[in-house]
């Protein structure tokens, strides 16, 4: 390897295989030759023909764009068929977990590092193994505060088993980058952030095996300074050639430099890893016992949440919460008191917090359960998406939903949460009404692959189910019902309660009406409501704290759309709301029971 020959296998690797004047952004690849050849065939353990081994160093390439080299390092190692780099179906233009050596999708910059944060986080303290986990990142991102953020997480907790390489090729997509090859800024600010911090020259592999060999007790960041376009006659260092291809003669005469730079096309045998991380089964999780609430029996979802994660934690040791500071108010509290060992405070830092539980969920090594107020996680809803490109099995709990939470005012309400996750393709959406619904949420969102969403509000309201209730996904529940309803009301959350309530003021007119729970509002039981609405007339009216955008009117309306004879009538928080008591926020906005009665009579008036 100090021969200089790997790097330049790697270049032609690109160049002949991956077609260097098609490439989406051979500059990008060329800066980071050195590092990757240093890192795969001299620094990391690993199994070259098993990516996704528990015990191998883990590597997270978060300047995404430049997924060709992480292609031709695979190729070098042996796994990837130097004819798949030819195939451009095959490899993705950004990486994807679809590839057996990618973990977490990188290429929306500024995620990697916390997802890296993860991986390290769950390698030193639940699997007390001796893997690594290394990330590379461009200068460019590292505008993103969220790369910030991961910066203090690894910090705080020590990441020992953490490195960072900072590629400083100096020039962003349109312009230089804002420090350029200030090197020693990017030193000053790594080690303001608590990380043992080394400058390297990126293009000398003597200087890089010696900054990946030094171990320290904190995180690690190897500032390299290196060449957009290293080994480009007439492009490196050059602006203006980011993500660009190359014109033909000019790659063809590239091709021919590189390959007379090989000194030595002998394979370097990879370094295989100690075999210490644990066996891990996260598959049928199940609760202990039924839930031990009574029916009447008052108590607000978002407490029966953190009292279901605490006893969902003790039946497998892989169960893991996380929470940005909220953990008294979403009660994740419970859990971290009797599962100290497996709460992670991320603090104020909702981005990061989303990028360490997709990094903690790799591998298969543990079920996080994510939590805070509903309306923080519109912040993150860029590493939510991450999330779902990287087939990551995470679940969120968002609390304190909709204007039912009172005094706290619009910036705590969350109101574009539904929206929100049910627009992420993988996602199954959860809104329980009672103590007992929210249990079995919890348990089925552990044991549900891809994104999992539990909406929780502040307010106590009745049990309204018996504990030995059936709940699944995709299955709505009649709550109330009789041979003559005349309308179909679809609540959930404080909403059902309301619903109910205005059926006892609707009963002394003599109208009755029928109601749902849908308690999935993704996937929808489009069965059981379309039946409902039939049997109603074909009136449906849904009820939600929560905007008319894209809630529970909306999934509705979509499910049933083109159906003949049947009308959707729809309440929600039609504007921004106010500070005020949650049962005069409900009147104020036209969601209480006495909004839904009148609904009700006006539905059957038209009759």
């Amino acid at each position: 390897l100090t021969s200089g020959h790997r790097p330049e296998q790697c270049l032609r690797d690109i160049a002949h295989g991956l077609d260097i004047k098609g490439s989406l952004h051979p500059t990008s690849c060329c800066s980071a030759a050195e590092i990757m050849a240093v890192l795969f065939f001299h620094t990391m353990r690993y199994k070259p023909l098993d990516p996704r081994n528990p015990h191998n160093d883990r590597f997270i390439l978060s300047k995404g764009h430049a997924a060709p080299i992480l292609y031709a390092v695979w190729a070098e190692a042996g796994f990837l068929p130097e004819e798949e780099l030819k195939i451009t179906c095959v490899l993705d233009g950004r990486p994807v977990p679809k590839q057996a050596f990618t973990d977490v999708a990188t290429g929306s910059l500024g995620q990697g590092l916390g997802a890296a944060c993860g991986m390290a986080y769950t390698g030193k303290y639940f699997d007390k193994a001796s893997y690594r986990v290394y990330c590379m990142m461009g200068d460019g991102e590292l505008s993103e505060g969220s790369v910030w953020e991961a910066m203090a997480f690894a910090s705080i907790y020590k990441l020992d088993n953490l490195i960072a390489i900072l590629d400083i090729n100096r020039l962003g997509q349109s312009d230089p980058t804002p420090l350029q090859h200030q090197v020693d800024v990017y030193q000053k600010r790594c080690e303001a952030f608590g990380w043992h911090t080394v400058i390297v020259d990126g293009h000398s592999v003597e200087e890089l095996c010696k900054a990946f060999g030094q171990a320290k007790h904190q995180p690690t960041a190897i500032i390299a300074k290196t060449f957009k376009g290293r080994g480009i006659s007439g492009i490196e260092d050059k602006e203006a050639w980011h993500g660009k291809p190359l014109p033909k003669n000019m790659a063809d005469q590239i091709v021919q430099e590189i390959c007379s730079q090989i000194q030595s096309t002998k394979k370097i045998l990879v370094t295989p890893p100690q075999e210490d991380a644990p066996l891990v089964d996260i598959t049928n999780i199940r609760m202990p016992s039924p839930p031990s609430y009574k029916v009447g029996d008052k108590i607000a979802t978002r407490k029966a949440y953190g009292q279901a994660l605490a006893k969902l934690g003790r039946v497998n040791d892989r169960i893991i919460a996380l929470d940005g500071d909220t953990k008294n108010s979403t009660f994740s509290e419970i859990f971290k008191k009797e599962h100290p060992d497996r709460f992670i405070e991320c603090y104020i830092a909702e981005q990061n917090m989303v990028s360490v539980a997709v990094g903690c969920a790799t591998r298969n090594r543990t079920v996080p359960f994510c939590s805070a107020f509903g309306a923080f996680f519109t912040r993150a809803f860029d590493q939510i998406r991450m999330a779902a490109i990287s087939e990551s099995n995470i679940n969120f709990c968002g609390s304190h939903c909709g204007v039912s939470i009172g005094e706290d005012g619009p910036s705590q309400m969350a109101l574009e949460d539904l929206a929100m996750f049910r627009s992420i393709p993988t996602a199954t959406v959860f809104y329980p009404s009672d103590g007992v619904s929210t249990e079995k949420a919890v348990e089925l969102a552990a044991n549900t692959k891809g994104i999992c969403f539990i909406r929780t509000s502040r307010p106590e309201n009745a049990i309204i189910y018996n504990s030995n209730e059936d709940f699944q996904i995709k299955q709505a529940k009649v709550v109330l019902k009789s041979k003559d309803d005349q309308v179909t009301v679809i609540g959930a959350g404080v909403t059902l309660h309301e619903a109910l309530a205005a059926a006892d003021l609707l009963k002394k007119e003599k109208i009755n009406i029928r109601v749902l729970d849908p308690f999935t509002i993704k996937p929808l039981d489009r069965n059981l409501i379309l039946s409902s609405a039939r049997a109603t007339k074909g009136r449906i009216l849904t009820v939600e704290d929560h905007y008319y955008e894209g809630g529970i009117g909306e999934a509705v309306s979509s499910a049933l759309v083109g159906e003949p004879g049947i009308t959707v009538s729809r309440l929600a928080v039609g504007e921004v709301p106010r500070s005020g008591k949650p049962a005069e926020l409900l009147k104020m906005f036209g969601i209480d029971r006495d909004a839904i009665a009148q609904a009700v009579r006006d539905l059957v008036a038209k009759a």
